[in-house]
């Protein structure tokens, strides 16, 4: 890991202005957020990864369990 670099990076940062500051966080943070809830079920239904799951049987159904 070059330690160097990562440490001028952050000096040169800490030299902008703090309204440029912010807009680097907020695009850096976009960059790596985290999908939400709605993202994964539609990424899960697009790629058909969890298709194999409609030739499973039904196992349970309403009448199982204890009624909440």
């Amino acid at each position: 890991m070059n330690t160097k670099l990562v440490d001028s990076i952050i000096q040169l940062i800490m030299t902008l202005p703090e309204e440029e500051q912010g807009l680097l966080k907020e695009k850096l943070l976009i960059e790596t957020s985290v999908p939400s809830t709605t993202e994964l079920m539609q990424l899960a239904q697009k790629s058909a990864s969890l298709d194999f799951l409609y030739e499973e049987p039904d196992l349970y159904t309403l009448e199982d369990g204890e009624p909440i």
